[in-house]
């Protein structure tokens, strides 16, 4: 799966960093009780101060990630370090106010400021450097880690693009072994920075009054961090027939493709098997999985390189989708300042990520794209970021921001579910539709990676709540996490993996800090967007045909949501688009329901489950 983080790179996606209000400023209160005016210079005060702090912090970062030094790295980390320390300084100081009555947006303000913390620094100074410093050491050697099958050195290793494109690929269940172990070969070495990372974490979360990191993460949801858990559940329970029905009939095609001594067919699946180096999205193995007459009828790869499309044609692709939706054209230094193609001269993080260095209109994106099917649905979901970005930029700094962290990955992946044969049929790229008939294919290739996804986007997150918790304690780091994986996913190591190893770090969101549970919610939120979209742009066909590009309707309605930011919670931002104030996964349902009926006539006779 394309991987994605939310704007400005891997620290900043979650944090919300603030400058130390002036010990004046905290003194002048005294012992008397605040006032409501005192409240608003508050806001005022830490808004201009975080977005000093948040431009530094963000520019810093840009140059780290794409040009990985040592020199870097201290930088980016002392930024960072300012910026956290400060942060959770301003949530403690935030606290005075809760007895003023306030009005809405500054209490909403407040509120933010409190809980808007991923990574919250214990108040030490000492060991707030100390975590900052491992956060931006377990970032960078993610960004640098290279597998060497056996002796090999130099240019014979591999780094994550050489690996997963072989995970992509490959067919040899040995050639598939060995990288799969390679690379988490190289997450081991942080296994012991992480340990420490979560124990300076937890004391920063202590101190803000939370049980624990997990418990301060659950609680930006507009909800108690209990109700937060209870409702990733319900979600997840919506959905799981569908999951347990994919489930079942790739494993029974992998099953017959590699034999019933590798994939057992009342097992879990080998992780190594699926496509994918998290086995997290399964859409790679398609051409192993698809029924003989389930030919989508188009290979979207092929097309762009028969019309000559290279990295800067798709992107100028993405920007013209949001033309046609109303959108003006994004600003001249979006081409000057992203990075578009892997630079041959040095390292740099690849992750797909969109930003927003100044917060107000420097947009940029970072991808070392390749032209292919992949790269142009991500370049559109990574332009929702911006898009998204820019469309609050005139709210108050801390609430420029998604309604919550699933809504801007949602709204990405709205736009991608619109890459459909109609929207490449306005391209030029491909003459007509295939025909209703061919659908089953489509949906199929669709659901190996929206639907595929699903349990791991739950499961990550799960897993840290427990090593937050101390629920998994460093000595079973792995053990909990394949016991997740086993329980939720139904998948499980090809061999045995010892507690020396660190298998979690190989996946970015865990050395990069960056909680998961909005890829979950987003996996959902996005086809109760683009059902929403599409009723909007006046379509009323199957959800897998819609396409809304050039409805100026449906954009106009998305614009509105989007200029609210975190202004609202987020049930307001929800029924401003969809008229529903509950997340709902009956949409991803209607959308793949031609081909559950397909799934459970495959299954008939077949041992589903692990």
């Amino acid at each position: 799966m394309r991987t994605r983080s939310r704007s400005t790179g891997w620290i900043l996606l979650g944090l919300i960093g603030i400058a130390m209000i002036a010990a004046a400023c905290a003194a002048r209160g005294g012992r008397r009780a605040p006032s409501a005016a005192e409240a608003r210079a508050f806001v005022q005060s830490a808004n201009a101060q975080l977005y000093e702090l948040s431009v530094k912090a963000a520019r810093a970062e840009w140059v780290k990630a794409n040009f990985i030094t040592q020199d870097t790295e201290a930088i980016a980390a002392e930024a960072s370090e300012n910026y956290v320390t400060a942060s959770v300084a301003l949530a403690k100081r935030a606290a005075r106010f809760d007895g003023v009555a306030l009005d809405a947006s500054t209490r909403r303000q407040l509120e933010l400021l409190k809980r808007a913390i991923t990574m919250p620094a214990p108040e030490d100074r000492a060991l707030a450097r100390e975590l900052t410093q491992i956060a931006t050491r377990m970032d960078s050697h993610y960004g640098t880690a290279r597998y060497c099958p056996g002796a090999a050195q130099g240019d014979d290793c591999l780094d994550i693009i050489e690996i997963r494109e072989i995970h992509e690929k490959s067919r040899d269940p040995d050639a598939l072994l060995d990288v799969w172990q390679g690379w988490r070969t190289t997450s081991a070495a942080i296994r012991d920075d992480y340990r420490r990372f979560v124990e300076l974490a937890n004391q920063g979360a202590r101190e803000l009054g939370y049980a624990d990191t997990g418990a301060l993460w659950r609680s930006n949801y507009d909800m108690p961090p209990a109700a937060f858990a209870e409702e990733m559940d319900r979600l997840w329970q919506q959905v799981l027939p569908l999951y347990e029905a994919l489930h079942c009939y790739v494993r029974s095609r992998l099953s017959a493709f590699y034999g019933p001594d590798v994939v057992p067919l009342d097992a879990p699946i080998p992780a190594h098997l699926l496509g994918n180096m998290w086995a997290q999205q399964w859409g790679n193995i398609f051409d192993l999985v698809a029924p003989a007459d389930a030919d989508p009828g188009y290979d979207l790869t092929s097309l762009l390189a028969r019309a000559g499309y290279d990295e800067l044609h798709m992107v100028r692709s993405g920007e013209n989708f949001f033309s046609s939706l109303g959108f003006a054209p994004l600003p001249d230094t979006f081409w000057e300042r992203s990075l578009f193609v892997k630079p041959r001269d040095r390292e740099v993080v690849c992750h797909a990520s969109a930003w927003d260095v100044d917060e107000v209109d420097d947009l940029r994106i970072k991808m070392c794209i390749e032209v292919g099917a992949e790269d142009f649905q991500t370049i559109h979901h990574e332009l929702g970021h911006n898009y998204y970005q820019r469309a609050y930029n005139r709210q108050p700094f801390v609430f420029r921001g998604s309604a919550n962290d699933g809504f801007h990955e949602a709204i990405g992946d709205a736009i991608a579910l619109s890459v459909t044969p109609a929207y490449l049929v306005k391209l030029g790229l491909l003459e007509r539709e295939p025909p209703a008939s061919q659908d089953i294919g489509l949906l199929l290739r669709a659901a190996l990676d929206k639907v595929a996804f699903l349990p791991f986007g739950l499961l990550v997150d799960q897993w840290r709540w427990g090593v937050f918790s101390g629920e998994i304690s460093p000595k079973d780091y792995n053990a909990g996490w394949w016991a997740l994986r086993e329980k939720i996913q139904g998948i499980r190591p090809p061999v045995p993996r010892p507690e020396t190893l660190f298998d979690a770090g190989a996946k970015y969101h865990v050395p990069g800090n960056t909680p998961y549970s909005r890829y979950f919610l987003a996996h959902i939120l996005q086809f109760q967007f683009h059902r929403a979209l599409c009723a909007l742009a006046g379509y009323a066909g199957p959800l897998n045909r819609c396409t809304i590009y050039g409805s100026a309707a449906a954009g106009r309605k998305l614009n509105e949501m989007l200029e609210m930011g975190l202004s609202q919670p987020w049930p307001v931002a929800l029924q401003a688009l969809t008229g529903s104030r509950e997340i709902d996964a009956s949409a991803i349902l209607d959308y793949f329901a031609p081909l559950k009926t397909w799934l459970d006539a495959q299954n008939q006779g077949r041992r589903c489950g692990w």
